[in-house]
């Protein structure tokens, strides 16, 4: 590698080398330590300070220099310069502090303007450094902390907690990350989480910390543990049947009350797909439009109908209540799926026509069957015939078993009045 080579690998690295004529002043100089010629110029001196005797050869002479809370390994080597009168030397800078230095300097650089809440306290429980994050939660200024003890600022019981805390610092000689608890200016109770370390400070040791106030975030997370325990209690002991469902239709979640409707355990329930448990009727092609409105997020809840199938084979009507449960990326991650009314359990039947449907609907107002036959347009024959297939249909021996059948089962809307077919 050639000379500029060199020159271009060191403007990267910390490092600075110099050539100074005969009044110390810097004539040329480089290397990635310092970004003008002024600062070159400031440590150069302190370095002469630091070191009254820079004309022994580089490798006989050597010292670590402290310069604006950095550390640099210094060597001087005039004999090698080609202009009589100049000086020449390489400084290096280094994580070593000299003795009796600032070891934990580059933190406090570092966490003065930090949105961490930052100190450095000695083992009396006096403040030697804080930021202004750290400050501003006693409602004071870093100046005003400095040289002040922990009662100063905190209750008798928080006072004596930290206290705890940096003795065990002090003793194990560890850093420690946890959480506390203390109290705010207002008053009010705050919570916060970050690490507790030991350091050094002008060769004695102390006890730096760095936290972060998670006051809101804790009671959020309190706020949702408390719905998750409601909503649990709601899913388990209201009575409702209820199931939370993935995006793919799997069922996540369950009540017992939902077991107890398909006449199955629980944990058979659980990562099953949904479709398994409704029967292929013409109530299914609302149901999916509904779930893909659901899920492209067109519509946040729906009320619709199905006809669910149990363990047994038997049928059952059901109104039905979905809602979504966002999650990330503005996506939906669940569906809330809850069964608002149902009818009763039954075999599978065959499927009914409209005109059967709608004479149940007279005949449930009060209809006779002359009056059916003339509504209709339909001879008294004709309904005769209707009314006879339809208790075969549904196993109803009479015409009010036959009304009351048609309710049970879900074919009426029991919620109106005239009678009417059933929305579920």
């Amino acid at each position: 590698m050639n000379e500029s080579g060199v020159g271009a690998l060191l403007e990267h690295l910390p490092v600075f080398w110099w050539e100074a004529d005969e009044q110390s002043r810097v004539a040329e100089w480089g290397g990635g330590a310092f970004t003008d010629l002024s600062t070159a110029q400031r440590f150069l001196d302190r370095a002469r300070q630091e070191m009254p005797d820079p004309g022994r050869r580089l490798e006989e002479e050597h010292r670590l220099v402290q310069f604006d809370d950095r550390t640099f390994r210094v060597r001087w080597a005039s004999d090698e310069s080609p202009d009589p009168g100049r000086t020449r030397g390489l400084a290096v800078e280094t994580g070593a502090q000299p003795t009796g230095g600032r070891r934990y300097a580059a933190f406090a650089e570092f966490a003065d303007l930090a949105p961490a809440a930052a100190f450095l306290r000695d083992r009396d429980g006096r403040y030697l450094w804080a930021n202004h994050s750290y400050a501003h939660l006693y409602g004071t200024t870093p100046e005003r902390i400095a040289g002040r003890r922990i009662e100063d600022f905190d209750t008798p019981a928080d006072a004596a907690q930290f206290r705890a805390l940096d003795q065990e610092i002090l003793s194990r000689g560890k850093p420690v990350r946890h959480h506390l608890s203390y109290h705010r200016a207002d008053g009010s109770m705050g919570q916060a989480a970050g690490h507790r370390f030991p350091a050094q400070e002008n060769g004695q040791p102390c006890v730096a910390g760095i936290y972060v106030d998670i006051t809101d975030h804790a009671r959020a997370m309190d706020q949702r543990r408390e719905a998750e325990e409601s909503l649990k209690a709601l899913r388990d002991h209201s009575g409702l049947p209820c199931a939370l469902l993935s995006a793919d239709g799997r069922i996540q979640q369950a009540g017992t009350a939902t077991a107890e409707l398909f006449r199955t355990r629980l944990s058979d329930l659980i990562g099953r797909r949904a479709h398994t448990l409704l029967a292929t009727t013409p109530e299914l092609r609302p149901l999916r439009q509904a779930w893909e409105g659901l899920l492209t997020r067109r519509i946040r809840r729906a009320e619709t109908s199905a006809v669910l199938l149990d363990a047994e084979g038997r049928r059952r009507r059901a109104r039905l209540h979905l809602a979504t449960v966002n999650g990330g990326a503005g996506g939906v991650a669940y569906v809330w799926a809850v069964v608002t009314q149902q009818g009763v359990a039954h075999e599978a039947q065959p499927p009914l026509t409209a005109a059967q449907i709608r004479i149940l609907s007279l005949l449930a107002g009060g209809s006779t069957n002359g009056e059916i036959a003339l509504t209709l347009g339909l001879s008294r024959q004709t309904v005769d015939y209707h009314l006879s297939r339809l208790r075969a249909l549904l196993d109803a021996p009479t015409r009010p078993a036959l009304v009351a059948r048609a309710y049970a089962l879900g074919i009426l809307d029991t919620r109106v009045w005239p009678p009417h077919p059933s929305g579920l």
